[in-house]
């Protein structure tokens, strides 16, 4: 065995092992870490249930800890995370500059206990118009050459294109304004934005 491929399955027993102390706690049986240069530089579980956020998963949740020490370009960093990662964290990966991913468990092996995202990779390959998600682009009027981006690369404010979405130009249907308004009772045991 290669001095590589030790510090591989040394990497991947620590996700193993962030994995099955989530689930002692409650949480599904996923840990994922970033390493750099052979150092642990941020770890992760899957926080879903004590989040209540649909992104928090172990991959996630390591690249969010690793952006905070390394800022968000994490090139030369690889993740080892314990199960097949989904197409949100194999994106994060790549739009933050992850270099390599090792996983231990492959969505086969997940699929008997419900947690495979092979399904969802699957209808990401289809075009657009044949999948579950409803995706429609809705273009605004310089959508060919769009001045928020130019404003965004020019290092210019593009006061246009806030005023043109500020509260004061743009009234919620009254329907939603309707829901807005009311007061929903807070479960127990939850905190209430001040």
């Amino acid at each position: 065995m290669t001095r590589d491929q030790s510090l591989d399955d040394g990497f991947l027993e620590l996700a193993i092992s962030l994995a099955g102390d989530n689930t002692a706690g409650g949480g599904r049986p996923f840990g994922a870490l970033v390493v750099r240069d052979g150092w642990v530089i941020a770890t992760g579980v899957n926080e879903i249930h004590a989040r209540q956020d649909p992104t928090a998963h172990a991959e996630m949740v390591a690249i969010r800890e690793a952006a905070k020490l390394l800022g968000p370009d994490l090139s030369r960093c690889t993740i080892y995370a314990s199960g097949h990662p989904c197409p949100m964290c194999l994106a994060a990966m790549h739009l933050s500059g992850i270099e390599a991913v090792r996983y231990a468990y492959s969505n086969e092996a997940a699929a008997p206990f419900g947690l495979s995202t092979a399904a969802v990779y699957a209808d990401l390959a289809r075009p657009f118009h044949e999948q579950r998600l409803s995706i429609a682009q809705l273009a605004p009027a310089d959508a060919a050459d769009p001045a928020i981006y130019r404003a965004w690369r020019d290092g210019t404010v593009h006061h246009a294109a806030a005023a043109a979405r500020s509260p004061e130009r743009v009234a919620a249907p009254a329907p939603f304004r309707q829901r807005a308004e009311r007061r929903w009772p807070v479960p127990a045991g939850r905190k209430t934005r001040p």
